[in-house]
């Protein structure tokens, strides 16, 4: 009797382990050169950004660098920020929380790899002209265009955040309407796939002329295009998510009396949760493309007439500068999406690492 209820204490703990516990009991033991190795790794951020200053101090100009001081305190600013990083994983761990420090090595050479792009780049151009300017600016003109222009700059972001949100939720909206529809009745099906087969092999920017003729204001012209892209994406992946849940879930959850509402919304939606973000992925994918097109070729305002509009002037620096802010922008909202889908999908094995 005893010796069950240790059995069941001792069960009772384990059950009670957390999933990071588990991992870190199954994690391999390094040997002391493994370590080294990690720690070598480690700082190698360091020293890519020590060469980066010195490349940028010490060799000598090719052209000449007003304000030069602007991409040594850029430079000087990620390597604050990285000692920062590996302060808070250092505090950390010391609190028995391994997972930053694990996420810093794993990261470590590709900050090594970014501060040695940095330094390459800026060799090509105002150290050696290899790359001419200034038809390709190097970093510290960037930076300085970005800072002089930071007012019109920054309008042009909230512009462009707007329209693509706006286009891409109403998009999305609509698209996972439709996907779940038709993924979950065939009647509704028979009627919309002939459409959607139609419209698919259309790309969004073929609508923009067209767009730029019928609709009232470029503004909701762009919108439209915007969610068209997203409303296609969603909608297949929503379809084709739904339509691959097994039909044996259904049929357990109609013996257990589910309603239709039911089977819709705690069966057909939670199974087709991977393929319906991976279309949210995709329509976030096509409207960046639209909406770069769409306000280059037409939209008074944004990230993408501001970049034609420097280029009519010959303002390459501040092109390059919003070409920057583009990219920045876009990972941030990738990235933000990518953290959504590991919370919701936080029960698929091996989404969560």
């Amino acid at each position: 009797m005893q010796g069950n209820q240790v059995g069941a204490a001792e069960s009772g703990k384990l059950q009670e382990l957390t999933k990071k516990q588990l991992l870190e009991l199954e994690r391999e033991k390094k040997s002391k050169l493994q370590r080294w190795m990690d720690l070598v790794i480690w700082l190698l951020p360091f020293l890519g950004g020590l060469a980066a200053v010195l490349e940028y101090t010490q060799i000598p100009d090719n052209s000449m660098n007003r304000n030069p001081n602007t991409y040594l305190g850029f430079l000087l600013i990620l390597i604050v920020c990285y000692a920062a990083y590996c302060v808070v994983s250092v505090a950390a761990l010391t609190k028995g929380n391994r997972d930053m420090i694990d996420q810093q090595r794993y990261r470590a050479p590709l900050f090594t790899a970014l501060f040695l792009l940095f330094a390459i780049y800026d060799y090509l151009t105002l150290k050696t002209g290899i790359l001419t300017q200034p038809f390709v600016p190097c970093l510290n003109f960037v930076l300085n265009a970005a800072w002089t222009d930071r007012a019109m700059l920054l309008d042009c972001t909230v512009h462009t955040l707007m329209l693509l949100f706006l286009g891409y939720f109403i998009g999305v909206a609509v698209g996972l309407v439709t996907g779940i529809t038709c993924g979950y009745s065939k009647r509704c099906r028979y009627w919309v796939d002939p459409i959607i087969k139609f419209l698919g092999p259309i790309p969004t920017s073929t609508w923009i002329p067209i767009m730029m003729v019928i609709a009232s204001s470029l503004f909701g012209g762009a919108v439209f295009i915007i969610a068209l892209g997203s409303w296609f994406a969603v909608t297949v992946a929503a379809m084709t998510g739904i339509s691959n849940v097994d039909a044996e879930y259904f049929e357990a959850a109609k013996t257990l009396g589910a309603s239709n509402r039911q089977l819709v919304f705690r069966v057909a939606i939670p199974h087709a949760m991977p393929s319906i973000f991976q279309g949210c992925t995709q329509a976030m994918s096509s409207s960046c493309t639209a909406i770069m097109i769409a306000e280059m070729l037409g939209v008074k305002s944004g990230l993408g007439w501001y970049m034609n509009w420097s280029k009519s002037w010959a303002s390459y620096d501040k092109m390059f500068a919003a070409l920057f802010v583009i990219c920045f922008i876009f990972t941030v909202v990738t990235k933000s999406l990518e953290a959504i889908k590991r919370h919701v999908l936080r029960w698929q094995v091996g989404v969560e690492k």
